[in-house]
């Protein structure tokens, strides 16, 4: 039950990230409540990946934030197995 609650989590973080992905290529979509909400949540997280320089203009930033995301919920899950906690 809690490997479910924390997998639907990390689901929801990664979505969370591709919606802030996609407010940025509408003109005041992040200027927006919406927006700064989604801003407070993602911009912690993914602000640890600026040093990955964008190519073309492109930021693939988000991409490895997210394929890091779902590595740690992995380890996470794997780790809650071992130990039991369901």
């Amino acid at each position: 039950m809690l490997t479910l609650i924390v997998a639907d989590l990390f689901r929801i973080y990664g979505l969370l990230i591709v919606v802030y992905c996609f407010l940025s290529w509408f003109p005041n979509a992040q200027n927006s409540k919406f927006g700064y909400y989604i801003s407070r949540i993602c911009e912690p997280y993914l602000s640890l990946f600026d040093f990955i320089p964008p190519i073309a203009g492109i930021s693939f930033s988000p991409i490895i934030a997210l394929i890091v995301l779902d590595f740690v919920e992995r380890g996470l899950l794997l780790l809650m197995g071992i130990l039991g906690i369901y």
